[in-house]
């Protein structure tokens, strides 16, 4: 397992839109833990509100492809997802803006949600969560601050660390994992939206080039070492006793 838990550059204006993304996803998962409490209200919710690619294909409930963005099938779902929201979309609304990131953020979000319908248009397996959405955020994140310095837990069996790496290493293994994913798994009854994360990504990365050449492309990489442009935080260094034999 391999899990990012912090970058070294976290921002230094409040991310608003961030902030109110993470709260909105939490409340609305709370309210159906409170309110949903039969299969068939579950069911019934889902069928209006997650994107179900059959209907779509109908030309039924288009406005899933955005309320289907802040559904959650469970706890560590959520938990996950807020989690890399959290870590990638604050350096990244600071750059945009508050009002052009909530914008690239839907849109990340309806695209991803395309193109895992494209992969099976006629699926009865309903489709929620935000990671296409946050997808298109690590996209935009590894175009802008592909230096930038990430924490990862790494957990194998008995070996676990929290090693700081570049973030185009981590990015990258993450975007093809979801390729290899998407090619070698059959996800017609449910499971990970490989393609939903894949096709989020690419247009994460599409959609940010304008600000990356408006910034200078190459000069503004050697003018920020790739890093986001301000200082680096600083962290007390996490250590891991070794335990004997």
């Amino acid at each position: 397992m391999m899990l990012p838990i912090r970058d070294h550059n976290p921002s230094e204006a409040r991310p608003y839109v961030t902030l109110t993304l993470i709260g909105v996803n939490v409340l609305v998962y709370l309210w159906g833990l409170v309110m949903l409490q039969t299969n068939l209200q579950l069911g019934q919710f889902y069928f209006d509100y997650a994107l179900i690619p059959v209907l779509l294909s109908e030309g039924q409930n288009g406005s899933a492809l955005v309320t289907s963005l802040f559904l959650h099938g469970g706890l560590m779902h959520l938990a996950g997802n807020m989690l890399f929201l959290w870590i990638f979309g604050d350096n990244l609304e600071e750059e945009m803006g508050h009002l052009p990131f909530l914008a690239f953020y839907l849109v990340c979000g309806i695209g991803a949600s395309l193109a895992q319908f494209i992969g099976d248009p006629y699926s009865q397996v309903p489709m929620v969560g935000a990671s296409g959405a946050i997808a298109g955020v690590m996209g935009g994140y590894l175009l802008l601050f592909p230096k930038a310095r990430v924490d990862i837990f790494i957990f194998f069996v008995v070996f676990f660390r929290i090693l700081p790496i570049p973030a185009w290493i981590m990015l990258g293994l993450w975007f093809g994992l979801q390729i290899f994913g998407g090619l070698a798994v059959d996800t017609s009854a449910g499971g990970v939206a490989y393609w939903a994360h894949a096709g989020g990504f690419a247009l994460g990365l599409a959609l940010t080039v304008p600000v990356w050449l408006r910034r200078g492309a190459r000069a503004y990489w050697r003018r920020t070492q790739g890093h986001p442009p301000h200082p680096e935080a600083q962290y007390r260094r996490s250590s891991v006793p070794v335990v004997r034999r």
